[in-house]
């Protein structure tokens, strides 16, 4: 892994010292320029939601719960 990261980093120095000292030139052909969409009119989906109907109620109850001792050790 180490010897890949270092050819990549050799291979972006010797193309950066070409371009510095003129052996590659480089020239902007075309200017760049953002894609022209056209929106024409659309329409959102429609939904028909049919739910349950919940009903909540109270009841009081009585229920045992079992307890817990904890002891240090001696």
């Amino acid at each position: 892994m180490r010897a890949i990261l270092v050819l990549l980093v050799l291979v972006v120095v010797v193309a950066i010292a070409a371009i510095a000292l003129g052996f590659v030139n480089v020239n902007q052909t075309k200017t760049a320029s953002l894609p022209r969409i056209e929106l024409k009119g659309g329409q959102a989906p429609a939904f028909d939601v049919q739910t349950a109907n919940v009903s909540v109620a109270n009841e009081k109850t009585v229920v045992s719960t079992p307890t817990l001792k904890v002891e240090k050790p001696r």
